[in-house]
């Protein structure tokens, strides 16, 4: 007498096929399965044969599940560039019987270089890799990093000369500005990089540029401190006694109401600069430089003690 099949009970195909890869990136990977369209998708879903993708652990020899449902298709994401991936397809009866398919390798992708890329290598002064991302062109040189700068502002800004001349080399505008209308020299000539300035100005950058508050190179330079980059930039026929647009003052106005740094304003009065000059509110700077000894004074006097 012949056995008798239980009703209802359906048997899962023999072996399923491993899944098919599809599309992979650095970080995820498409898998597809039964694409034959075995497995039976008539009455209830619980009639149904479910699949599960399983991901084998390499270290311990192990599997876990990281899809299980009725789809034909899942994307594995989260992963890491440049790495294998082995997974399995477990193919569930609706009578809960189960096989699973050989395993299927696959690596992902090496991670696509990006703008953050071209700013890290600047950042940490890596001429080899920064000439790498250049030379990969997929990345544009003067794309801005979060705030703004583009790498040849943060190199001339750090007194990198020589990624200033690899980007100088790769095509980077030298008069491009950030968000407060800084450009490149002034970021230098605050920083007191002679070298970078040297380079930019003999790479097209202008003394003439303005950043929003009206300031040019000189200013910035002069509220730096530094006297080389001061020296040079007269010496290159820097304008002396240009006058920014929001307080209407010089450079010497500005180092004698803010820094008071005498070794700058003798340098700027030495090279012409108008001592007599006024700004909107009728100060000179000697005006200025009393204002703010007096300033100073004050902070310095010592408090009077109260005598009980």
């Amino acid at each position: 007498v012949e056995p008798k099949v239980p009703v209802g009970k359906i048997t899962p195909p023999s072996k399923p096929h491993p899944p098919v890869v599809g599309k992979v990136t650095h970080h995820s990977i498409e898998l597809y399965w039964d694409l034959e369209k075995k497995a039976k998708r008539q009455g209830p879903q619980e009639q149904w044969f479910r699949f599960s993708i399983e991901e084998e652990d390499p270290k311990m020899h192990s599997y876990g599940i990281i899809y299980t449902g009725y789809a034909t298709k899942h994307v594995v994401e989260g992963l890491e560039p440049r790495t294998l991936y082995r997974f399995r397809l477990k193919v569930t009866s609706p009578s809960g019987e189960c096989e699973y398919s050989p395993l299927v390798s696959v690596s992902t992708t090496r991670e696509p270089i990006s703008s953050e890329h071209l700013h890290r290598a600047v950042n940490v002064n890596d001429e080899d890799l920064l000439v790498r991302i250049l030379q990969g062109g997929h990345v544009k040189v003067d794309v801005p990093n979060k705030f703004g700068f583009t790498a040849l502002m943060v190199a001339a800004q750090k007194g990198y000369t020589r990624l200033v001349k690899i980007l100088v080399s790769n095509g980077t505008d030298v008069n491009l500005k950030n968000g407060s209308g800084k450009d490149s020299l002034m970021l230098a000539c605050y920083a007191g990089h002679l070298d970078v300035v040297k380079y930019l100005r003999r790479h097209g950058a202008s003394w003439q540029a303005r950043d929003l508050g009206g300031c040019t190179a000189l200013h910035w330079a002069a509220d730096g401190g530094h006297c080389s980059v001061i020296e040079w930039m007269i010496k290159d026929g820097c304008e002396v006694d240009v006058v920014d647009t929001g307080s209407g003052w010089t450079p010497l106005m500005r180092v004698s109401a803010v820094s008071g740094n005498q070794r700058v304003a003798s340098l700027l009065i030495d090279a012409g600069a108008n001592v007599n000059v006024k700004d909107r509110n009728g100060k000179t700077p000697l005006m200025s430089v009393i204002s703010l000894l007096e300033e100073r004074k004050k902070k310095q006097r010592p408090k009077k003690s109260c005598v009980c």
